[in-house]
């Protein structure tokens, strides 16, 4: 069994069929990319991952605990984090104060407030915190207001905030979306480091082919809300259903 373990998950908005017996397993340790054509699912799948949304019918296995009926926050704390599609972060604070919050919720738990509290003997957090951003080459801009941050800057916090509630799985919603070249070369290579520690497990969707096959130890093609074909990249390339599914979409 896969760390994730999603079988037969169906979802309809009214008369439409976002996801269609979706099975998917992700692998401990490994990354697994999700691609498809726009509307084939990719985001009502992961919405589904998450407890955003919940499925019609089907299972969603997390490290053997089911994650359906959980809201998010719950998921969260079993170990789930999310990098989404636009970095979600807080502007008006600093890149370090960004990073202390999920420190503090990681050790306090989700809805314990910390606002009025001094952090000076907070020792603990404030080295978790500075570590964090060392490990996304963020320490320098510890000072910074969040909002000044370029696109690639504002990944690599969110990133940071993520990785210090120490999930087991990090879910990725087109983490290079509206990045520069260099930006997202550099984006792939934090994933790559991140991917090479072995303690956490990587699921991406992604429309960027380059981002992809740099990555990926697998690959699953989902087409009208239905997995089309699960292979390793070597094999996705050339394969005749994917270029079929990708035809006037994007060239694989």
């Amino acid at each position: 069994m896969g760390i994730l373990e999603v079988k037969g998950v169906n979802k309809r908005f009214g008369g439409l069929q976002a996801l269609g017996d979706v099975n998917l397993s992700v692998k401990e340790n490994t990354c697994h990319a999700i691609i498809g054509p726009n509307g084939a699912g990719k985001s009502t799948l992961l919405n589904c991952l998450v407890g955003k949304l919940i499925p019609d019918s089907g299972s969603v296995m997390f490290d053997g605990n089911s994650v359906l009926g959980r809201k998010p926050h719950e998921i969260n704390q079993m170990g789930i984090s999310r990098v989404f599609q636009t970095p979600e972060i807080f502007g008006d604070l600093t890149v370090f104060e960004n990073v202390m919050i999920p420190c503090f919720a990681k050790r306090d738990g989700a809805f314990r407030m910390h606002a009025y509290e001094r952090t000076d003997n907070e020792t603990d957090i404030v080295d978790k915190a500075e570590r964090m951003l060392d490990e996304v080459n963020m320490l320098e801009k510890r000072d910074i207001v969040a909002s000044s941050l370029s696109r690639g800057d504002k990944r690599r916090l969110e990133m940071a905030m993520c990785l210090s509630q120490k999930p087991k799985l990090l879910l990725l919603d087109e983490p290079t979306a509206g990045m520069a070249r260099a930006d997202t070369n550099n984006t792939i290579d934090l994933l790559k480091t991140i991917k090479a520690k072995g303690d956490v497990t990587l699921c991406i969707i992604e429309h960027d082919m380059h981002v992809v096959f740099s990555l990926a130890d697998r690959i699953t093609v989902l087409a009208q809300g239905t997995p089309l074909v699960e292979d390793i990249p070597e094999n996705i390339k050339g394969h005749p259903k994917v270029r079929e599914a990708y035809l006037g979409e994007a060239e694989v």
